[in-house]
């Protein structure tokens, strides 16, 4: 008896990791943290940082989402972009549903230097308080995705002004 074949992720294209953003597409830019902490001893030395966010959302099946961290001077040193997609078991509608993240995200250093890792998260839903049972491979990220991820970046900072 042979097993039946795994489903496989949807491919949206409005969700690829590292992919062009949408035309409309303007991030929101936020304190780094909570006006008590910044306020605090600890949270002095960041009060000024900010971060940059952008949510693409798709109907139930799954979102995009990139952050940037800007620095006092406004200099991004940290980014990230993360697909995740949902999706149902088609042959056990009861089944848990499916999750695949992709990612990519570090230190973007003042020599233009990317210093990050990529993850490829893959498994089912957890349900209730169930622990995640899910598989997790990082791997350095190459040059052409590195190189990717600070032309989005450059382009996010452009888009919110």
């Amino acid at each position: 008896m042979s097993r039946p074949a795994e489903p496989e992720a949807p491919d949206p294209a409005w969700c690829t990791l590292l992919g062009p953003l949408p035309p409309k597409a303007k991030p929101e830019r936020k304190p780094i943290g909570s006006p008590e902490v910044l306020a605090s001893a600890a949270g002095s030395p960041i009060a000024r940082w900010q971060n940059l966010s952008l949510e693409i959302p798709s109907s139930p099946s799954g979102y995009r989402y990139l952050l940037i961290v800007l620095d006092e001077t406004g200099r991004p040193i940290a980014a990230s972009d993360h697909v995740v997609i949902h999706w149902p078991d088609p042959a056990d509608p009861g089944a848990p549903r499916q999750m695949r993240q992709e990612s990519i995200g570090g230190r973007l250093e003042p020599d233009g230097r990317f210093l990050g890792t990529c993850w490829l998260v893959t498994g089912p839903e957890p349900r209730g308080d169930e622990e995640p049972a899910w598989e997790s491979t990082p791997r350095p990220p190459t040059g052409e995705e590195a190189a990717a991820l600070k032309e989005l970046v450059a382009e996010i900072v452009a888009r919110a002004g």
